[in-house]
């Protein structure tokens, strides 16, 4: 066992009485029994039948809530479904107690394996990013293409955003951190929270962030949220300390999938700077960067990714999208720069640093 991982433990899979989850209009929820792990499913019936599956996996501390509107975009050109990975959303604890980066992967294998949709077009933010690598490089039967926003893998020179990440992972520091913000409300830790991942945090409809404060309530009474977060937030760290073979940035490099990869310019948590360097590693990618978005794209410009996705769809040669047209899904290119094809991996479009300030970005495809 590694030095930076927590042993096993036991959890109960039994959820205490809390409010319910928000389910958005259209969407569904359903809780999917599997060896070692209970998985709450959130899924948005398609437009019509025949499209291509695809499974979206959130970051720490998030839930499948995280890719509603993205879904709600996608939902005439692929079948979703997002996943609560264990302890997350409305999904208990995994019966082994295991948070680390391959530990959700194997959950997410497990769902894909039990429900038969695979190959899917898969999604992941930020921690969800490297589990979705992970699964990729692992499993390249079970992906048909891989779209990363702000996807964790591995940096020397960690943002100074991530460190109290990386501090949660540390042994007892979770229960110093409870005991130190006992006093704070809901609305404060939403504030908090949005401060340091959305690059405008003055996006948020007043709605939305009644709906995130209710969230955070009912998260906080679960009890093992905490232990939840201070694991993943461990399991994150092992990850980044892996090499060989098992190093996300080795396994990037194995991926066979079609990928799409949008990076935040005002992103606090994962390095902007890494953009390029993960545009190089995976090998058949393209790149979408948000000069002003932050670590969660998806929620800030869900229509600007949507339309990125809708590309990558288009020139994988799949079928099923929506006749009525991909307007509805978000009109307009992904990207208001230039754009290079080809397989050079040089940058021959806008420069990130040229990129528009009105949040829609660049696009750079790789081959």
């Amino acid at each position: 066992m590694s030095s930076t991982e927590l042993p096993s433990i036991a959890a109960a899979n039994v959820l205490p009485k809390v409010a319910p989850v928000r389910v958005e209009e259209g969407e569904r929820l359903r809780s999917v029994a599997l060896p070692g792990i209970t998985l709450t499913v959130r899924s948005r019936p398609p437009r019509h039948e025949g499209l291509p599956p695809a499974l979206y996996v959130h970051g720490l501390g998030g839930s499948s809530q995280n890719w509603s509107a993205l879904m709600a975009l996608l939902d005439g050109h692929v079948d979703g479904e997002a996943v609560d990975l264990p302890g997350f959303g409305d999904s208990p604890p995994p019966d082994d107690g295991d948070y680390s980066v391959t530990g959700h992967a194997r959950a997410v294998i497990r769902y894909l394996d039990a429900a038969g949709r695979g190959p899917v077009h898969l999604f992941g933010n930020s921690m969800g990013g490297a589990v979705a690598t992970r699964v990729a490089a692992v499993r390249p039967d079970l992906v048909r293409t891989l779209t990363l926003v702000s996807p964790a893998l591995p940096e020397i020179l960690i943002q100074r955003g991530a460190i109290p990440t990386g501090l949660l992972a540390l042994p007892g520091v979770a229960a110093l951190f409870t005991r130190y913000t006992k006093e704070w409300t809901a609305e404060q830790r939403v504030r908090g929270v949005m401060a340091l991942c959305y690059g405008d945090p003055g996006r948020v409809t007043p709605e939305g962030f009644r709906n995130a404060v209710e969230e955070m309530e009912r998260r906080l009474r679960l009890p093992y949220f905490w232990d939840a977060m201070a694991r993943s937030a461990r399991g994150i760290v092992n990850a980044y300390t892996l090499g060989g073979q098992h190093g996300l940035w080795r396994q990037a490099e194995r991926v066979l999938a079609p990928t799409l990869l949008v990076y935040g310019g005002r992103d606090q948590l994962v390095s902007f700077r890494k953009a390029q360097r993960a545009a190089r590693a995976f090998r058949d990618s393209r790149l979408l960067t948000l000069p002003e978005a932050g670590h969660v794209a998806m929620m800030e410009y869900p229509d600007v990714v949507a339309a990125a996705f809708r590309e990558l769809l288009a020139d994988a040669g799949e079928s099923g999208a929506d006749p009525a047209g991909a307007g509805s899904a978000g009109a307009g290119s992904a990207a208001t720069g230039g754009t290079s094809t080809g397989t050079s991996t040089q940058d021959t479009g806008t420069s990130l640093k040229d990129a528009a300030s009105d949040g829609t970005g660049t696009a750079d495809t790789r081959s």
